[in-house]
């Protein structure tokens, strides 16, 4: 999951992570985090989607437009 850290080095970096956030901002900053990632996640998701249905929905192209007042 870190790639070519070690345990040692995870330690220090949290360590660096909780001195510069503080105890008592810590969970709000994780909290940011994660709803940043749902976010991301949800935009991709939506985007796939989207790609997925275009050729699907797209008209032919000898259809006529539809009149919407007649």
């Amino acid at each position: 999951m870190f790639g070519n850290l070690g345990a040692g080095e995870i330690v220090i970096l949290l360590l660096i992570v909780l001195l510069v956030f503080g105890a008592n901002r810590l969970p709000d900053a994780g909290r940011a985090v994660g709803k940043g990632l749902r976010e991301f996640k949800r935009a991709l998701s939506d985007a796939e989607d989207s790609v997925r249905r275009a050729p699907d929905e797209e008209p032919p192209r000898d259809a006529q437009p539809k009149r919407l007042v007649e």
